[in-house]
């Protein structure tokens, strides 16, 4: 009867082996599917700050853009101010 304990333990810590193995198999695999995902996320955020940076640089469009915004921003104001004055008798 003793033997036949040691052999299931045996058996137990040999399956116990194989599958511990497998999972770190599994675990390297899946860390460089991830390194591989997070340097491609990485290239194209280098791609997306230097598109942004060369906008930036074009001072021309800025300052075109700051314009319409400030007359939208008036505009809106005389919409507003229409919208809620006094009615005067």
């Amino acid at each position: 009867m003793e033997e036949n304990q040691e052999g299931k333990a045996e058996k137990f810590f040999k399956d116990f082996g194989k599958k511990l193995d497998q999972f770190l198999v599994e675990v390297k695999d899946a860390s460089t599917r991830v390194e591989v995902d997070m340097q491609k996320k990485y290239e194209e955020l280098k791609v997306a700050a230097e598109k942004l940076k060369k906008e930036a640089e074009n001072k021309e469009r800025w300052k075109e853009v700051e314009s319409s915004l400030k007359k939208a921003g008036a505009e809106m104001e005389n919409a507003f101010k229409s919208a809620f004055k006094k009615k005067e008798n």
